[in-house]
This record gives C-alpha cells, sequence and structure tokens, in this order.
C-alpha cells in the first residue's frame, strides 16, 4: 500500500515538473543550472524566500500603521474610537442576534414583538444598532488604506524606474527574444520577490483584516494572481510578467488614494481621485492590456517560440484576468457614472463592500425615533461618503 502510494507521489511529481510541460521544445531543466549573468536563472527554489520575506512585510505593515497611519488619521480628524454607540443590552435580543440571524424577518420581529412587548420599528432598531456596533471604525480602515496606497505607489515608481531601462519595455517582441535562456537582473529579482511578498502577505492578513462582503472574491484573487506570478517565474517568463504587474499596479493606489480622501471626509477629493482611478483602470485594463500585453503574450510569442502546454495555460489564466477586468470595470462605471451625475461617490463595489446592509447606512442619514448617530460616522456609507444620494439609491 506504501510503495503504492510512493509509487503515485512519484508520478504526480514527475507530471508536475515535466519538462514537456514547463518547456519548449528541445529545453530542458538542465539549460537553467548555468550561472548566466546577475542573479542566474529563475529557480522553483527561489520561492521559497518569498515566506519570511512576506512574514516581514507583515511585521513592517503593523509598525506603519500603529507609528505611521495612525497618527496621520488623528491628524486629519479621524476619531480613536468607533462611530457607533453601546446599544441597549436585551437578552433575548442578544441571543437571537448572536445564534440564529442578524437579520429577522417580518415573521420573527413580531414573535419578538409580542414576546417582549415592545414596537416592531424599536426592534428593528435594535438590530441595526446591533449591527452597526459590529462595524470596525474608521480609524481602523484609514491605516489599512494608508498601507496599501503606500505601497503600491512605491512598487509602481519602482516597476516604471526599473522598466523604463529595460529593452522589452519599449519593443515587447524583446520579452520573447532568446526565451526561454534570459538570466535575471537583480532589480528583476527585487521586483518579482518584492510582489510576491506582498501578495502573499495580503493573502495572510486577509483573515485578520476588516472583513468584507467580497472576501471569497479577493482570496481566489490573491490565490490567483500568487498562482500567475509564480508560474511566470519558474518558466521564466519574467519579462513579461514585469508588464503584467506594473499594469496593475497603475490603478490600485489612486483607488486607496481615494478611500484615505473619503474617510478624511474631503468629498470633493474623494470624487475626483474616484473618477481618475476609473479612467486609469479602463485604459490599462480594457485598452493597454488586451492589445499591448495579450498581444505579445499570443501573437508574438506563437510567432518567435511557437505553443507548448504551460504556454496555453499561462495565455488561459491572462485571458480569464480580462474577463474579471471587464466585471470590475462595469462595476466601476456605474460608481463612476453616478459620481459625475449626482456629485458624489456612493460606495466601492469592487473591493470596499463592508459587512452591513444597505438598510442600515440609510438608517444613520434618515431621521428615527431610535436614531444616535456621532460626529464621526453619520455619513459614512460602507468607506464612501452617502448622505441622501446613498438614500435614494
Amino acid at each position: 500500500m506504501a510503495t503504492a502510494a510512493a509509487g503515485a507521489l512519484g508520478l504526480l511529481w514527475g507530471w508536475l515538473w515535466s519538462e514537456r510541460f514547463w518547456m519548449p521544445h528541445n529545453v530542458s531543466w538542465a539549460d537553467f543550472e548555468g550561472p548566466g549573468d546577475g542573479y542566474g536563472y529563475p529557480q522553483a527554489r527561489h520561492i521559497l524566500s518569498v515566506f519570511p520575506l512576506a512574514a516581514g512585510v507583515f511585521s513592517v505593515r503593523l509598525l506603519f500603521e500603529r507609528f505611521i497611519a495612525k497618527p496621520c488619521a488623528l491628524h486629519v480628524g479621524i476619531q480613536d474610537s468607533g462611530p457607533y454607540p453601546s446599544q441597549q443590552p436585551n437578552a433575548i435580543l442578544e441571543k437571537v442576534f448572536m445564534s440564529i440571524t442578524k437579520y429577522p424577518d417580518e415573521k420573527r420581529l413580531e414573535g419578538l414583538s409580542k414576546q417582549l412587548d415592545w414596537d416592531v420599528r424599536k426592534i428593528q432598531c435594535w438590530f441595526r444598532h446591533r449591527r452597526n456596533q459590529d462595524k470596525p471604525p474608521t480609524l481602523t480602515k484609514f491605516c489599512e488604506s494608508m498601507w496599501r496606497f503606500t505601497f503600491y505607489l512605491c512598487i509602481f515608481c519602482y516597476g516604471v524606474r526599473f522598466l523604463w531601462s529595460s529593452p522589452w519595455f519599449w519593443d515587447t517582441r524583446q520579452c520573447w527574444h532568446s526565451y526561454p535562456r534570459q538570466p535575471l537582473t537583480s532589480g528583476l529579482y527585487y521586483y518579482y520577490v518584492m510582489e510576491l511578498a506582498f501578495y502573499w502577505s495580503l493573502m495572510f492578513s486577509q483573515f485578520t483584516d476588516i472583513k468584507r462582503k467580497d472576501f471569497l472574491i479577493m482570496f481566489v484573487h490573491h490565490l490567483a494572481t500568487i498562482g500567475l506570478i509564480t508560474f511566470s517565474y519558474i518558466n521564466n517568463m519574467v519579462r513579461v510578467g514585469t508588464l503584467v504587474m506594473c499594469l496593475h499596479d497603475a490603478s490600485d493606489f489612486l483607488l486607496e488614494a481615494a478611500k484615505l480622501a473619503n474617510y478624511a471626509k474631503y468629498q470633493r477629493l474623494c470624487d475626483t481621485l474616484f473618477v481618475i482611478f476609473s479612467a486609469v483602470f479602463m485604459v490599462t485594463r480594457l485598452g493597454i492590456y488586451p492589445f499591448w500585453i495579450l498581444n505579445t503574450t499570443l501573437f508574438e510569442s506563437w510567432e518567435m517560440i511557437g505553443p507548448y502546454p504551460s504556454w496555453w495555460l499561462f495565455n488561459g489564466l491572462l485571458l480569464i484576468l480580462q474577463v474579471l477586468h471587464v466585471i470590475w470595470s462595469y462595476l466601476i462605471a456605474r460608481i463612476a457614472f453616478k459620481a459625475l451625475i449626482r456629485g458624489k461617490v456612493s460606495k466601492d463595489d469592487r473591493s470596499d463592500v463592508e459587512s452591513s446592509s444597505e438598510e442600515e447606512d440609510v438608517s444613520t442619514n434618515a431621521k428615527s425615533p431610535c436614531d444616535s448617530s456621532s460626529s464621526n460616522g453619520a455619513n459614512r456609507v460602507n468607506g464612501h461618503m452617502g448622505g441622501s444620494y446613498w438614500a435614494e439609491e
């Protein structure tokens, strides 16, 4: 039994690292054992160095949020406390909230009303305020966004600086010249390792960060990103990989900047940055990506090196990424259009949807017998300013 299992694992391992899958015709792993120049050729074992680096990135993030982001938040007037007041305790409602549902339906509300001799509207208000108590404070969201903004901006500037002097930035056919015998340079190695370490740190920190409705989607996104970066490194598609990474970083820091402006209550700046982000996102993901990146990975590479098994997989993943770009662009376009027409950004459907219902967001901006919102959270809706505009939506 053990021998059969070992044999099966051996076959799986041999298939996983099959040269026929990873490499073009007449290329073997032995071709990557030579010293090359700079850092030699990409090796699968290089990926192992990413994990301690990811832990280091996460540690730097904690220090950054504590000693840089938090003082900046306090400086712009964000309070060091949750925006929602404590709710009147009630053992029966608390048990329903914790054990059964946080969003009771009409039938359950009527039953609780008879049991407690409370008005249905009062019970609805209790559940709404109780849900609001679980919302993260604006300070926490500001610190998270400031960290991501800082990293995305720095890595984008580094990427532009590195690619500006790289020949494949000006002529994408250079991505496939002499492929796969393209030695690493120190700049390219650092670029890849830092991007990969950052996304691994996001993968870990997602379980401790603010819980969002799109948790599973973003988890899959981070996993796919890590897979693409790792895959392109192992089979030495790092030149085109740097183009893909830099292109995606071009818009991410603008989204985080818009969030920071929103949390600081600079509404006009928030709207302006979000519209700029939308324009950059559309241009890079729907224009440059398919006509520049996919053109070289699909057509120029076919012409210069021809297809092979991992080539199909790599391009398949890039095409799936393009489908995600179209979906996200549609969601972002809706928000940007509303911002231009109505003058306010309501929420970020792409990545900043908090674990709160639209009903409770509307209620924080409407007058009712049970309302008691604070000055720091009165007009906040899912991470973006809402006011009467969100109530209308």
